[in-house]
């Protein structure tokens, strides 16, 4: 019966197995939400600055790696605390319907945190080794958003945690290793893109609202509803981009 019901549900999802399921494990279309915020800072640097395309590509790859990781965390988290069956509905699964072993997740996630630090070291190497600080911070929240006692993604800070980290503090990373210096230009052009990557977060969770609830999660969508959710998934995009017009002029 299980066997049916996964098969059944692939081809509700379109999904196809091979370099197919390590693909859809690595969510790459949710990637825009490490790899964007690091163009931003890195195209505001080159206002006053020729571009270190070492640099630049370095904290790219950390970034998209450190995302991939946090999704695979996520993913095996899920799974380990019943919250992911293979009828669930989403881009992950690779688990419940692939039969991927969850601690092949959870050490490919490690591995990418892995090589991830091996980029961060030569960005240090070339820039300041408080990077390193930053960094290990932003990987331990990664880490802390479906792991540990206490998961950020449980709470309804997940969205407040996530545009942070990947949109400011990322944005500042990336406008600071190329000019060794910081100013309150990047931090204000970060602030559209950090509401932007909590609009994903809450998108997903205005998604999964019955399901997080029966499983105790005390989500923002949770906490104001699915109407009033959706009224404040608009107000981020609204938001956003009147705050971005206001910036352009």
């Amino acid at each position: 019966m299980t066997i049916v019901s996964n098969q059944t549900t692939k081809e509700a999802l379109g999904e196809k197995s091979g370099f197919q399921i390590w693909w859809r494990m690595l969510r790459p279309h949710t990637l825009t939400a490490s790899f964007i915020p690091v163009f931003v800072g890195t195209v505001i640097a080159s206002i006053d600055s020729s571009i270190h395309i070492g640099l630049f590509l370095a904290m790219l790859i950390a970034s998209m790696l450190i995302q991939a990781a946090t999704n695979m965390f996520n993913e095996y988290y899920d799974f380990v605390k019943g919250l992911d069956t293979e009828d669930s509905v989403g881009i992950g699964g690779t688990i419940v319907r692939d039969g991927i072993s969850p601690q092949t997740v959870r050490n490919l996630a490690f591995t990418f945190y892995g090589i991830a630090i091996l980029l961060g070291f030569y960005i240090c190497l070339l820039t300041t080794f408080w990077i390193a600080v930053i960094g290990l911070i932003s990987m331990l929240f990664g880490y802390l958003y479906t792991g540990g006692p206490y998961p950020i993604a449980y709470s309804p800070f997940g969205e407040l945690f996530a545009g942070f980290f990947m949109g400011t503090v990322i944005i500042g990373i990336s406008y600071y290793i190329q000019l060794e210096s910081l100013s309150s230009e990047p931090l204000l052009l970060s602030i559209p893109i950090a509401i932007l990557i909590g609009a994903i977060l809450l998108s997903n969770n205005i998604r999964d609202l019955e399901g997080d609830e029966e499983n105790g999660r005390k989500t923002l969508a949770i906490l104001v509803g699915r109407h009033n959710a959706i009224n404040v998934l608009a107000a981020f995009f609204i938001s956003a981009y009147a705050i971005t017009i206001y910036l352009l002029f």
